[in-house]
């Protein structure tokens, strides 16, 4: 294991200590799992030298614990607020995926952020682990805007949110009802419960939803009688002939060093993996419902233009009142939006988050 280290240094003393945890943001690559690709700028355990971090925890609105990675830029001075943005990891991912990643270019900018944890996943609370459960997952957004807007270096009145995969549907779900986040980005987006309602392209008929259901009831009474938990969907560990473009490119991410993270204490054989009885949670899940209720705050949608799930980003975009924006990237999948540095928008997210929150 390689460990890379951030900065401790205590943001000009403005952090209250009770606040901050004892250790910093690490990021881990696994150097003994097989390389990915690594083209295009990717650098998923990138550490910025113009930033200082620490990993905090806060509570949520059911006193459920959620961790961040919150970065600062260096340049902050004595007294100063500065707008702040949350940022979401990929579905099945955790902050040291992606998120931390997105908040360390964005810190370099002049925010402050905080990539964090869902709940169940990586350091956030949450049993049994890789439990799904969209509502306390928007919910932690809120409590990340709790968070920042009690700090006495950030504008309450200008925090906005990067939503990366299905972080993306999560984000919109809490916005809507939590005025407070300003301005909201996602970037290849996963609608989670279109995705598991319909499939990509509606691939999934509503027989084999309602099968999907039945076996989730059934393997209840499994675990109820104290049987083993089972896991589904996520990233397949083994690659063969059969295997699809779309998990190869998952696969690429989340099994290699390119980007494989697990949180220490958890079990590397359920990573990117939902329990079974909880990931139908995701049927009754509509975070496109009522965008309405976003406007006049503004959206931008980021997709590439050969990503398996455009789809989600063009339905929201059709379905959002303005101001919003769907911006497509040329050449690039979904996961390349993760963390090919090259390929990211960096800049269109910058130019998105000055116009809309004032710095």
């Amino acid at each position: 294991m390689a460990l890379l280290g951030l900065s401790v240094l205590g943001f000009g003393g403005l952090a209250a200590a009770a606040d901050i945890a004892e250790h910093a943001p690490h990021l881990i690559a696994d150097a003994t799992l097989p390389p990915g690709d690594m083209s295009r700028g990717a650098d998923n355990f990138y550490v910025s030298d113009k930033v200082d971090g620490k990993t905090v925890t806060f509570t949520d609105i059911y006193d459920m614990k959620v961790a961040g990675n919150l970065f600062v830029p260096k340049t902050l001075k004595a007294g100063q607020k500065l707008p702040a943005i949350i940022v979401g990891h990929p579905m099945g991912a955790v902050k040291e995926q992606s998120a931390s990643l997105y908040a360390q270019k964005m810190a370099e900018q002049g925010y402050v952020t905080l990539a964090i944890d869902l709940p169940y996943w990586g350091e956030s609370e949450g049993m049994p682990r890789n439990s799904v459960n969209p509502d306390t997952y928007a919910e932690a957004f809120s409590a990340a805007a709790d968070y920042l807007g009690t700090r006495d270096f950030v504008d309450r009145d200008n925090m906005g949110v990067i939503g990366i995969c299905g972080s993306g549907s999560f984000a919109i779900s809490a916005a809507k009802i939590d005025p407070r986040l300003k301005a909201i980005a996602t970037v290849s987006m996963y609608n989670m419960g279109d995705a598991n309602r319909h499939g990509l392209h509606h691939s999934v008929s509503l027989e084999q939803r309602k099968a999907i259901i039945a076996q989730a009831a059934q393997q209840r009474y499994v675990e109820f009688e104290g049987g083993e938990r089972q896991y589904t969907s996520g990233t397949t560990h083994e690659l063969t002939e059969d295997t699809d473009p779309i998990q190869r490119e998952f696969y690429d991410y989340y099994r290699t060093s390119r980007g494989s993270y697990t949180t220490p204490g958890e079990d590397p054989a359920h990573t990117t993996h939902p329990t079974l009885t909880t990931n139908v949670k995701f049927m009754n899940f509509y975070p496109f419902n009522d965008l309405d209720l976003i406007s006049p705050r503004p959206m931008l949608f980021i997709a590439g233009a050969n990503a398996h799930s455009r789809e989600f980003s063009e339905d929201a975009y059709r379905l959002a009142s303005e101001p919003k924006e769907l911006y497509i990237v040329p050449n690039a999948g979904h996961v390349d939006l993760y963390d090919r540095t090259d390929v990211i928008p960096f800049g269109k997210l910058t130019q998105f988050f000055n116009h809309y929150l004032k710095n």
